[in-house]
């Protein structure tokens, strides 16, 4: 946590600072501190995984000019020590990561953040010239929220420690923008967050900020899909595997016990496999339901006796997810309406008692083509050549045709251009089902969030701009927010060697025939793995961590479910009665209305906890030994 004051005045903050720190104790339990000078303050809890017995932050360095403080991991901090010391003569006080960050920044400059090969949020104060210097990682792995009033500017790994500083007011301050585009998206577009005043620094940027100035971001990281043309397929394939397994053996890099997550999936149990190799006592953990079709267990443990590692799993109840979700709220800062992040939070609490680090296998979809909907351009390729009015009929016949009717939506999104028909891979509520929603603005579109990245990606073809898309909005605004907030909610450090810069640079040029076949998905990954991962788990369909929340408000989540938005004081917001029809009709059937139920339930357990002061979780001790 990092505050630069407008007018000098930080010491006045240091005591607010401390006081906030508790609640990211489980971002960092092993060891606290905060420092100030005037006009900067920073504190920090750190959860020690490289260097345990130095590597302290704040962390002071040149004599107390640099003060750093630095949530994640650099994976190439030994390569960038060695240069450093080579090229600039740096003597270095610690054998970790940090150190490698400030050293290079003193000798690079901004230039640094592009020679970091890892997962990062930092911050720099240099007490020379007066400056602070941050960056975010390059896809958004680790989280950086930022807060400005009249004292100066806040910035936080965990939104609630904002709220703890926040001036008076600031709790209420719902932002109504993001709100709609949480109820399309099932997340909070980056760079808002839920509440008006906080917002959060973009993946791939860093800043430059001095007391008193406004803070501007600049982007670092600009994806490049420069697809090139394959005349060697093997060659790619090779150079995919020699890839993938080096980014593994560099995430491996820890003073402490790395397992891996897996589920019976492709992406998982290639990083299983190839972390086995550097670590042949490797655990890996999965997690399921008790319910047929809700599980992967039994494939994970076929995987896990095949690539021959030890394998612990927990099963999740109807009952844990009911009275476990208001605490995972809590954790989240803001909602996500993806129920996968439920058994996420069980299996993490779970590794935890055996690890402090895990390998998963989030981001592979997205560089290499791994989702279903990437065909959709391919499979409606026949629409462009229909007239664009004789289009627009068809999307007039479809809104006729009753809902659940075979054909209905194809029709809906081959009579749309791209830009308008996709925006990520969780589609909740459109516009015409927004009547629940008190505050709806047909002014604001779920087009306002992607229309600078189609604009970015004319060149590209229509799968490919779906990757671009997804980078920005569903991979940093769901699949890496789940992970890092549940794995961190229980302390436990979650690594992703898929999302490494040579891999993407690799992923980036490989063209679409060699990731979407008309059989399958992420061809060229999976032909890359043959021989690292199991047969039987090579062409297997893409099942990841379903909920069965479809069945279960039917029944044992019904009363549950109607409690919470009848205690909900979200009425200036949410049409509560129509979130109960809504419920009834799923109740009734036979349309599935549950991500929709499940959308509405989670953001208004989040107002109950963060806007209303209604419900307080308890949280938990941790499972592990904890130094205050």
């Amino acid at each position: 946590m990092g505050f630069l004051s407008a007018d000098g005045r930080a010491n006045d903050v240091e005591a607010a600072i401390s006081a906030a720190l508790p609640d990211m104790r489980h971002r960092g339990p092993d060891e606290g501190g905060v420092w100030s000078d005037g006009d900067a303050a920073i504190g920090f809890r750190r959860l020690s995984i490289i260097d345990i017995d130095h590597s302290h932050q704040p962390l002071p360095w040149l004599g107390g000019r640099y003060h750093l403080i630095f949530n994640g991991e650099i994976y190439n901090y030994l390569e960038l020590r060695e240069r450093l010391a080579r090229d600039f003569g740096v003597v270095f006080d610690t054998d970790g990561d940090s150190e490698a960050i400030v050293a290079g920044y003193h000798c690079l400059g901004e230039k640094v953040v592009r020679e970091l090969r890892g997962m990062f949020a930092f911050l720099i104060w240099d007490a020379q010239e007066r400056v602070l210097f941050g960056a975010r990682d390059w896809f958004g792995i680790k989280p950086l929220y930022t807060m400005t009033d009249e004292r100066g500017t806040f910035f936080a790994s965990e939104k609630k420690t904002l709220l703890d500083v926040a001036l008076p007011g600031t709790q209420q301050r719902v932002d109504t923008t993001a709100l709609q585009h949480y109820l399309t998206l099932q997340y909070v577009p980056e760079p808002a967050s839920m509440h008006t005043p906080i917002r959060r620094l973009e993946s791939g940027t860093y800043f430059t900020l001095r007391p008193g100035e406004q803070l501007r971001p600049r982007r670092y990281f600009h994806p490049d899909f420069a697809v090139k043309p394959v005349s060697e397929p093997d060659k790619l394939y090779r150079q995919i595997a020699e890839t993938l397994e080096d980014s593994v053996e560099k995430h491996m890099r820890a003073d402490v016990t790395v397992g891996s997550f897996l589920s019976g999936g492709i992406d998982s149990t290639a990083i299983a496999a190839l972390a086995r190799r550097h670590n042949p006592k490797l655990l890996t953990f999965t997690t399921g339901f008790e319910r047929e079709g809700y599980s992967e267990i039994d494939v994970a443990a076929e995987s896990a006796a095949a690539i021959g590692v030890e394998h612990i799993t927990k099963v999740v109840s109807a009952e844990e997810m009911m009275s476990t979700l208001p605490l995972i709220v809590w954790y989240l800062d803001d909602p996500v309406a993806d129920p996968a992040l439920v058994p996420l939070y069980f299996i993490a609490r779970e590794a935890r008692k055996h690890v402090k680090v895990v390998l998963s296998g989030e981001g592979a979809d997205e560089l290499f083509g791994g989702y279903t909907i990437y065909r959709e351009p391919i499979s409606l390729r026949a629409f462009e050549h229909v007239p664009r009015i004789a289009r627009r009929g068809l999307g007039a016949v479809s809104t006729r045709l009753p809902e659940g009717l075979r054909g209905k939506d194809l029709l809906r999104r081959g009579s749309i251009g791209i830009e308008e028909r996709y925006y990520g891979n969780a589609r909740i509520f459109r516009p015409d089902e927004m009547g629940f929603y008190r505050r709806y603005d047909p002014a604001v579109s779920y087009t306002d969030v992607t229309r600078d990245l189609y604009a970015r990606t004319e060149h590209l073809d229509g799968s490919t701009r779906m990757q671009y898309v997804d980078l920005f909005t569903w991979l940093r605004g769901d699949i890496l927010v789940k992970a890092d907030k549940m794995t961190m909610a229980n302390s436990l450090e979650l690594r992703v060697p898929f999302l490494d810069t040579e891999v993407f640079s690799v992923a980036s040029g490989i063209p679409t025939d060699q990731k979407i076949t008309k059989e399958t998905t992420k061809y060229a990954l999976r032909r890359a793995l043959e021989g690292i991962v199991p047969a039987h788990v090579l062409n297997r369909a893409k099942l990841g961590f379903p909920v069965p929340i479809r069945h279960w408000l039917k029944d044992v989540m019904y009363d549950w479910a109607r409690e919470i938005v009848t205690a909900s004081q979200a009425d200036d917001l949410i049409d509560r009665d129509a979130v109960l029809r809504l419920l009834n009709a799923h109740r009734a059937g036979p349309h599935d209305y549950s991500r929709k139920i499940w959308t509405v339930l989670v953001f208004l357990i989040w107002h109950g906890i963060f806007v209303e002061g209604r419900i307080r979780p308890e949280v938990p001790e941790p499972v592990y030994p904890v130094r205050l």
